[in-house]
């Protein structure tokens, strides 16, 4: 095997402690080299032989990494990524990969010239449940599409305690820009760019300055009508996805259990990583030729998020194209800026 990419990550809160550095550590092909702290030293309680720099400067002076994760604030995306890539290394990129279309232009702009490959961090691609979708809509059994609705919904009347989320004037503060990059992601990545669509966004809870509800319908050639919508004042959430055709339609729950066992310390490497509880499979209901229902139940397959680590390696390695597509992010962010 070729020499691991030396990597960084430019924080070690959530993001890095639970998305980024268990899979790096795990992935035989990348070494977790360095990680920028700028109070707190914590990384190196699960990572002994990590280097801790005091400042994000420090660490793309090092001249030994090749990738750099950047897991900040939304509106720092921009700008860090492109010192990143002007320190001649390759990035990987939280969502929302930037906050507009100008930026993102932008930046592969940068990432050309230095001959530098920018990745964006859509981890919920590889979520068991969407992973079911998506095979139930490949499948064909559903005919052809014509309404389908993706949500994401948590129930959090309490205003943030991460100040920049909470902050109107701060770029890609706000539900749209949190949880919103997920599930048009998802959308996008199975329907491709639709002909037109339309924004709806509100602000609900109590003392809020920003949207914590939206709502994205994207219209498209013959007649596919898709939903995207989360809320942070669902107390009582239905099915995440809901999809229907000419021959049948298709619920599911959200139902991956990656976020929540990474949060409680399993390792990708475990055995139980990734695998839904028995009782959590979607419903498939089609219509026989002779008119009657048939209802089954489709199980998902793994969560992976370990793949999406595959990914970046298997481009910066073998040249392999990344499955999150610079045009996809340039849908998304035309959506987020309606």
């Amino acid at each position: 095997m070729p020499t691991p990419i030396q990597t960084g990550l430019l924080a070690y809160g959530m993001s890095g402690r639970i998305f980024h550095a268990p899979f790096l550590a795990a992935h035989p092909g990348f070494h977790l080299r360095a990680v920028a702290e700028r109070s707190r030293k914590q990384a190196a309680e699960l990572y002994p032989d990590i280097i801790s720099y005091d400042s994000v400067s420090e660490l793309l002076a090092d001249p030994v990494l090749e990738l750099v994760v950047v897991n900040t604030p939304n509106n720092t995306h921009f700008e860090l990524a492109k010192q990143v890539l002007e320190a001649g290394k390759h990035v990987l990129i939280e969502k929302p990969v930037t906050t507009t279309t100008a930026e993102l232009t932008e930046l592969f702009a940068v990432a050309h010239r230095h001959s530098r490959q920018v990745f964006g961090y859509q981890n919920r691609r590889w979520d068991s449940d969407f992973q079911t979708v998506r095979q139930v809509v490949e499948s064909g059994q559903l005919g052809q599409l014509t309404e389908v609705h993706f949500r994401f919904d948590r129930y959090k009347a309490a205003l943030n305690v991460k100040a920049f989320k909470e902050e109107p004037t701060t770029p890609g503060s706000g539900l749209s820009y949190d949880l919103g990059p997920h599930v048009l992601d998802q959308a996008l990545s199975l329907f491709g760019q639709p002909e037109r669509f339309h924004k709806t966004l509100a602000t609900n809870r109590p003392g809020s300055q920003v949207n914590d509800y939206f709502h994205f319908h994207l219209a498209y050639p013959g007649g596919l009508q898709v939903f995207v919508s989360g809320s942070l004042l669902v107390a009582d959430a239905g099915p995440a996805y809901v999809l229907h055709g000419t021959q049948g339609s298709f619920r599911k729950q959200r139902t991956d259990v990656q976020e929540s066992q990474l949060d409680q310390g399993m390792l990708p490497t475990d055995a139980a990583y990734g695998l839904e509880p028995a009782g959590q499979e979607g419903i498939l209901t089609l219509v026989l030729p002779n008119g009657q229902k048939h209802t089954s139940t489709v199980p998902s397959p793994r969560g992976d998020y370990p793949d999406l680590f595959e990914a970046v390696y298997q481009t910066l390695v073998h040249g392999q194209p990344y499955p999150v597509r610079e045009e996809e992010l340039h849908w998304q962010l035309a959506v987020l800026e309606g």
